[in-house]
């Protein structure tokens, strides 16, 4: 069966679902979307090597990655492989010194450590056929169309980001500061966006 490139496009939170998040997928040199529904962790894990930030600690994933390096074993791609009843199943194409060797895995632990390692996302066209979203030519109609399958897309949400147009420059550093701290990097990200758009305007 012939594997289809996927590619990043968005991070976004669910309309669908609260406390959860969705990771969008797009076919590269495409128009056709896959999103998918995230848990909150996961979606942190995601964002925090997206922005290559740095963590005081390794998260879950990044220590998966270390493991991996630490024994010589080499991601070379995910393959989201199956759709059942609106589940997605992954799985990780890995390889030591003798052996290659596929392993189960859950999307967006398979999502998280592709980012890590730089390696492609693959799925098949059956998956992108039947919970894809197709996207027509933006530069012509601006629009989007649904495929069969009613699945969940991006929204325009409140993220408590709305605050942060009040708030001053050192308001900001100090409450980078403090989700830092606290490890809430999906939120980190939107400050520091608001911090570097305010400097970018002087």
């Amino acid at each position: 069966m012939k594997k289809i490139e996927l590619e990043i496009v968005a991070l976004s939170h669910s309309i669908t679902q609260t406390h959860s998040y969705a990771v969008v997928l797009g076919e590269v040199n495409g128009l056709r979307r896959l999103p998918i529904v995230i848990g909150g962790f996961e979606a942190q894990a995601i964002a925090v090597a997206l922005e290559k930030m740095a963590p005081s600690r390794p998260l879950t994933h990044d220590l998966m990655k270390n493991f991996m390096n630490a024994f010589a074993i080499d991601l070379h791609e995910i393959i989201i492989c199956d759709l059942q009843e609106g589940i997605f199943y992954s799985k990780l194409v890995c390889s030591g010194e003798n052996d290659t060797v596929e392993i189960d895995s859950r999307t967006s632990d398979a999502i998280a450590l592709a980012v890590r390692f730089g390696c492609p996302i693959y799925t098949y066209e059956n998956i992108l056929e039947s919970a894809g979203i197709l996207m027509e030519d933006t530069a012509t109609t601006g629009k989007k169309k649904k495929a069969k399958q009613e699945v969940m897309v991006e929204e325009d949400r409140p993220t408590g980001n709305e605050d942060l147009k009040t708030m001053t420059i050192e308001e900001l550093n100090h409450l980078l500061n403090e989700v830092l701290d606290s490890e809430d990097y999906i939120r980190a990200i939107a400050i520091r966006d608001e911090i570097n758009s305010r400097r970018k305007g002087k």
